[in-house]
């Protein structure tokens, strides 16, 4: 994890750490979207990031500490894992979608996962960051028999999207 910030505020820490938008985009793929390798995460960027900023939003998380980079070998694809701080930021993303979602025009089926956040809250919440701990950095899950949380949030906006317009 780097040092070197502006002051030791927790407030600008953390700014320095997440305060540009693709840094918070790309995290949220991998978090949400399950987006674990380079191609996946730039196809799959609806806001359209180019290869070139992806490239250097990853390095700059793998330097942070936030993702840790597995080490391919020639000719095959590296996985970029989450870390315990950024599994840590699902109640950060929670807040997040839901002022975005009060505050911002949003679509339905974008802001079904924010509004499921929010109305799970913290037990929600720590069932996710279990599940993503599962997959990232290999803790089994307390209740492995509870429903993926994942799971649940891709089937509430699947539901949404079915609906007729």
């Amino acid at each position: 994890m780097r040092q070197d910030g502006r002051s030791g505020c927790p407030i600008n820490r953390a700014v320095e750490a997440l305060g540009d938008h693709w840094t918070l985009l790309v995290l949220r793929d991998i978090v949400f979207g399950g987006r674990r390798h380079f191609r996946e995460l730039l196809n799959g960027s609806q806001e359209g990031i180019a290869s070139n900023i992806l490239a250097d939003r990853l390095r700059r998380l793998v330097e942070d500490g936030m993702l840790t980079r597995d080490d391919a070998g020639r000719g095959r694809r590296a996985t970029y894992s989450l870390t315990e701080s950024s599994i840590a930021l699902v109640p950060v993303f929670a807040a997040l979608g839901s002022w975005g979602r009060r505050h911002r025009e949003t679509t339905e089926a974008l802001a079904v996962r924010a509004e499921l956040l929010e109305v799970g809250g913290p037990a929600l919440w720590a069932d996710f960051m279990d599940e993503l701990r599962e997959q990232h950095l290999g803790v089994a899950r307390p209740d492995p028999g509870r429903p993926s949380v994942r799971e649940r949030l891709a089937a509430a906006r699947a539901e949404v999207e079915a609906r007729p317009a």
